[in-house]
């Protein structure tokens, strides 16, 4: 099952070399057909599988190599933990394997270059090492790591020893785009990528592209069955139950915070890890020429009084 993976990431990436069109040069107009009354479409490597959702716009038409470098100017600097690691190929890679389910190409140009921001901004804010005095400004030096520095333990939860038992010399600290703690979040990653991340959990701080699979992956799933997904938050799938509204949880970026966070981040007031992933956002938006106006009100971007979906103690800590 692994292998599969890795035949789809080197045909992905043997294709974007050959026709190099991941700087948004010319391609050819997708293949288009109609399903059962629908429309539905295939772009080639970005965006394959005949889907509605590559009847639009694809990322790498909106989203190219010099604004990823914009983004994250300074994570090649000498002083960055993970210099010559990250990169825009990767990237694109590892995106084209969830734009047709969605990723960056759910409805118009404009809501897609905001998931992407939104998107990166959670990364840019759990890999920088930017601080109040940084050159470029702290917000600059996101992709500065791919791994925990100083892990103060091995993240082995025996109780889950059944289904993900821990790997003998193991260990699961922090790794990747939006890091993956603990063995059983490595193991249910894994199961999604196919890929044995349970026995390797190293694969991610030495695969760029997987490291950002694994992050869109998160992006994209939910929690729980009868959880929306940050991604369905942020682009209007998911419509709020009186108890989300009592809750406080409402459409937009504050709650993508609350499915990956969850009390880590959210109901917490307005504490500096909230704060730090709200401003890597509206950068990236006004980096990206998007501006921080379409970014929405407060009470959208923030999750300082919303109530967790899952409280800490059902597991939602795998980027805490």
């Amino acid at each position: 099952m692994e292998n599969k993976w890795w035949v789809l990431v080197m045909a992905v990436a043997v294709v974007m070399a050959t026709v190099g069109i991941a700087d948004g040069d010319s391609k050819p107009p997708p293949l288009v057909k109609i399903v059962k009354g629908k429309k539905v479409c295939d772009q080639g490597w970005e965006c394959k599988g005949l889907s509605q959702y590559c009847c639009n716009q694809t990322i790498s038409d909106f989203f190219q190599t010099y604004q990823f470098e914009d983004l994250f100017s300074k994570r090649n600097s000498p002083v960055a933990h993970a210099a010559g690691f990250w990169d825009y190929k990767s990237f694109i890679t590892a995106a084209a394997v969830y734009q047709p389910h969605g990723f960056g190409t759910t409805g118009g140009k404009l809501t897609g270059m905001k998931e992407v921001a939104a998107f990166l901004g959670h990364v840019g804010s759990k890999t920088s090492c930017g601080y109040g005095v940084a050159t470029g400004g702290p917000l600059a030096w996101g992709l500065c790591y791919n791994k925990e520095m100083s892990p103060s333990h091995s993240y082995c939860d025996d109780y889950y020893k059944l289904t993900y038992p821990c790997s003998p010399g193991a260990e699961y600290y922090g790794r990747g785009a939006l890091p993956i703690y603990w063995n059983y979040n490595y193991g249910a990653t894994g199961e999604a990528l196919n890929v044995d991340l349970l026995n390797h959990p190293e694969y991610i701080e030495q695969n760029a592209t997987l490291a950002f699979q694994a992050a869109i992956w998160r992006w994209m799933t939910p929690v729980k069955k009868s959880q929306p997904s940050a991604h369905d938050v942020f682009v209007g799938n998911w419509k709020p139950t009186k108890n989300d509204t009592a809750a406080k949880r409402l459409p937009g970026f504050g709650t993508t915070m609350n499915v990956l966070y969850g009390d880590n981040v959210c109901g917490q007031g307005d504490v500096d890890s909230m704060n730090n992933a709200v401003s890597h956002y509206l950068y990236y938006l006004d980096t990206m020429g998007v501006g921080r106006e379409e970014a929405g009100p407060h009470e959208v971007l923030s999750c300082a009084e919303q109530k967790a979906f899952n409280p800490s103690s059902s597991g939602t800590d795998a980027a805490s």
